[in-house]
């Protein structure tokens, strides 16, 4: 659907007392429709008039002059099993693939994450050492990362044109350093151990350097309140902080390595704001860059809130979220519900202070794995690997909403909305421009009232869809 284009569309420019201000006239409006026919797109043009009449019913207001945190960007987790998947299709449709979640045109991923050792969604556990009595690691090989990880970070560098901002996560220690032996089914790293471990970690970010692969952050453990049947370590807040205080974060310093930022809890947000209070205080603020989160727990955005109000200094990243299989087929099946959740979430945590986002895995086959314990999930990107056919799901095309057009650096913005059914947040970039990402899920089409800076127009918002509004 195509608007009117003012033809007169000009940049008006006034004085106020805080300075020069550039008013938005122009308005391009980018919508996904998510409803029981399919997945539709549509783009509407229209410019931004005086608000004369002061329009007061169905109104979305945009504030630019009322800011908030900076957004550093969007992205995905870069696993053994997205490698792997990716690796049994055609070059053809692995290049289409990591294009269109890196690539100029693509959905905005600027983000990736990899695990450290082996996670769920690996072919199976591993680990880049075995020998549990040699200090200086001397059987160390990154061998296994080197078939499915460390390609998939390259593919993605280069569709990108410049090195993805990396986190790394560890899912286990090494088996010989927990009290229970093994990579699975969670136990602690044993109190000896704490010091080998932090040269562990020192080791492998070393070896990724080696290979021109950087690591920009970690997190000390992945969901380390969590007991699975697959790599897992379990850390109180007083361990995970001992940790991070007295052996991990001196040995990144002794070794040239400060520029890593760490990151505290990685698990999921109901819990975000406890694990905070408990871990940063006067000896540990200058060591804690951000919380990460997952989403399993449902929104809980009020608690991103009060970490940002309470430690305004740290970073809020949401490090990981999908939709299990375990968790039914019938809610797995339903594709649409499934992106609509992603939209609402991505809005929530925005509105409430996080700063950077990353979905699990980038990609996956047929089967939602390959995952070594079979924990099969649904991702973006699907692949059928014995057909070489790949499936962009609806959720695909809604995270480009966000990342297509909220790009690295800009600053979220005041906003405010008129109904449930209208659920809306606004960035500025870098470039001037805002973007206003509306979620409507209602049936109707609906006209919106757009207001920003005494200025106003008129959108129509299909049912059931995602729309971003690109104020010029």
């Amino acid at each position: 659907m195509r608007g009117f284009v003012n033809p007169s569309f000009y940049i008006d420019v006034f004085q106020r007392k805080k300075g020069i201000i550039l008013i938005m006239k122009k308005a391009t409006m980018y919508t996904t429709i998510l409803d029981s026919e399919g997945i539709r797109q549509e783009t509407y043009e229209t410019s931004l008039i005086p608000d004369a009449k002061a329009q007061e019913m169905d109104v979305v207001n945009v504030y630019p002059g009322k800011r908030y945190q900076t957004i550093q960007g969007f992205g995905a987790a870069l696993t053994e099993s997205a490698g792997y998947t990716l690796a049994r299709m055609s070059q053809e449709k692995r290049q289409e693939i990591v294009e269109a979640c890196y690539g100029q045109g693509g959905i905005g991923y600027t983000l990736g994450r990899v695990h450290m050792d082996s996670c769920d969604f690996s072919v199976s556990n591993y680990c880049a050492v075995e020998k549990a009595d040699d200090p200086a690691f001397g059987d160390f090989t990154l061998e296994r990362d080197a078939k499915y990880v460390q390609p998939l970070v390259k593919m993605a560098a280069d569709a990108l044109g410049k090195p993805v901002s990396l986190l790394l996560s560890p899912w286990s220690p090494p088996a010989f350093m927990k009290e229970t032996g093994v990579r699975n089914g969670g136990g602690h790293l044993c109190r000896e151990c704490y010091q080998a471990y932090a040269d562990y970690v020192v080791k492998y970010l070393k070896e990724y350097r080696k290979l021109g692969i950087e690591i920009d952050c970690m997190t000390i453990q992945n969901e380390p309140l969590a007991v699975q049947t697959w790599d897992s370590c379990e850390y109180t807040a007083k361990e995970e902080k001992e940790f991070l205080r007295d052996y991990l974060y001196p040995a990144l310093q002794e070794h040239g390595l400060e520029h890593v930022k760490l990151y505290i809890w990685d698990h999921n947000k109901e819990r975000v704001y406890e694990r905070a209070c408990e871990i940063v205080d006067e000896t540990t603020k200058d060591m804690v860059a951000g919380v990460a989160y997952h989403w399993y727990s449902g929104d809980h955005f009020e608690t991103l809130q009060m970490v940002r109000e309470d430690f305004p200094e740290l970073m809020l990243m949401r490090s990981e979220g999908c939709v299990e299989y375990a968790r039914g087929k019938e809610h797995v099946q339903d594709d649409m519900r499934h992106a609509r959740m992603y939209a609402h979430d991505l809005i929530g945590d925005l509105n409430h202070g996080m700063n950077s986002w990353l979905d699990w895995n980038l990609v996956l086959d047929e089967q939602g794995g390959p995952n070594h314990v079979g924990n099969f999930c649904n991702a973006p990107v699907m692949c059928d690997t014995v057909t070489d056919t790949v499936e962009y799901k609806p959720m695909f095309h809604v995270i480009g909403q966000f990342g297509r057009y909220i790009k690295p650096g800009a600053v979220r913005v005041g906003c405010s909305s008129f109904s449930p059914e209208v659920e809306v947040t606004a960035a500025q970039n870098p470039d001037g421009s805002v973007a206003v990402v509306i979620l409507y899920t209602g049936k109707d089409r609906k006209m919106i009232h757009l207001r920003t800076e005494g200025r106003i127009t008129r959108v129509v918002v299909p049912g059931s869809s995602v729309s971003t509004v690109i104020l010029q």
